[in-house]
């Protein structure tokens, strides 16, 4: 009887709550929507997309340090560490922005191959910059020490967010048809792809690098954890609407998706070979996307209140609600 319920009071104790939930929110303000924000832990900045400018944030103080003007529809930001430079995809001019880390003043601008360019992944192992180009369904390929084009990859879809195992080879979520496609960085070519099912239309990716796990978040409410090395989805777990972001964090094991129509972020963890919902914690609806400061292993999601939504119309069926001036901000979610 004494080992039965000492065996009962472990297995509650594994499912407990993890703790995370909302500590601070970090004001921004301004006016104009938003997508992909980027944490530089080591540097304890935070790069945050801003409709035509991209703002950057001191964590730790919480306060505005910087802003890179003139990235017009900016979606992304990739940090080259190693080389002092980060790159920001201009979604509306079809243009990427490089800036030096330390200064933030603008080195240069590179115009991408593609249409929309979205999601932007640095890889050190080439020192490449690729774009996801949305409209035309390809990669742009950067130099990133001199800012030149280097090639063009197609993906036979519309890309999604990317991720890079520091080993040559990066993975990008395809929309349209719910696979990951495999690259090669090195010789700028797709390698494999593989279907992402029962996932529909991924958005947000991470990537477990040592146990090689990706983490696809999906438009019908699910995380699909898959092998890359196999090509197969191993696992499903259920979260919540509107996901935009995913998130790992190898200190803790955990995996993350931000939820944005319910307010919410999934946390998913990983228990004898299996993935199972953690916790459920409450963000604010339109937190959609997400990145984690390794650091603390807390969470940062922008987002802003709304008003009403305006009448539809025939041209606008579906019209989103008007944000309210003056409210963005960053929601710090910790333990």
């Amino acid at each position: 009887m004494k080992r039965t319920l000492a065996f009962a009071f472990v297995s509650l104790a594994a499912a407990a709550s993890t703790g995370y939930h909302v500590i601070k929110e970090i004001k921004i303000g301004g006016e104009g929507g938003w997508d992909y924000v980027n944490m530089d832990s080591a540097s304890r900045r935070l790069y945050v997309s801003h409709a035509t400018h991209t703002v950057v944030v001191d964590v730790d103080a919480g306060t505005v340090v910087g802003d890179i003007p003139d990235t017009e529809g900016v979606h992304g930001i990739a940090i080259a560490s190693d080389l002092n430079r980060g790159f920001i995809s201009d979604g509306r001019s079809n243009m990427v922005t490089i800036f030096d880390l330390k200064s933030l003043k603008t080195i240069s601008t590179a115009k991408v191959t593609g249409q929309n360019p979205d999601a932007i992944l640095y890889d050190p192992a080439s020192q490449r910059v690729f774009t996801f180009n949305g409209r035309s369904k390809d990669a742009t390929v950067l130099n990133a020490q001199s800012g030149a084009v280097e090639g063009t990859i197609p993906l036979g879809g519309k890309p999604e967010f990317s991720m890079a195992d520091g080993n040559g080879k990066a993975y990008v979520n395809i929309e349209d048809t719910s696979e990951i496609v495999e690259l090669d960085t090195k010789a700028m070519k797709a390698l494999k792809r593989y279907s992402v099912k029962p996932c529909e239309e991924p958005s947000g990716l991470a990537m477990d690098t040592k146990n090689r796990r990706l983490f696809s978040v999906c438009d019908n409410k699910l995380m699909a954890i898959s092998d890359p090395d196999a090509g197969k989805v191993i696992a499903t777990v259920p979260i919540g609407r509107g996901p935009d972001a995913a998130a790992f964090d190898p200190g803790t094991g955990l995996a993350f998706s931000s939820n944005g129509q319910d307010g919410t972020v999934t946390v998913v963890r990983e228990s004898h070979g299996k993935y199972e919902v953690a916790e459920t914690a409450t963000t604010q609806r339109g937190a959609r996307t997400m990145a984690v400061d390794t650091k603390t292993h807390n969470l940062l999601l922008p987002t802003a209140d709304f008003g009403p939504a305006p009448a539809a119309t025939k041209e606008n069926p579906r019209p989103r609600p008007a944000m309210v001036a003056g409210t963005f901000r960053i929601i710090v979610v910790g333990r």
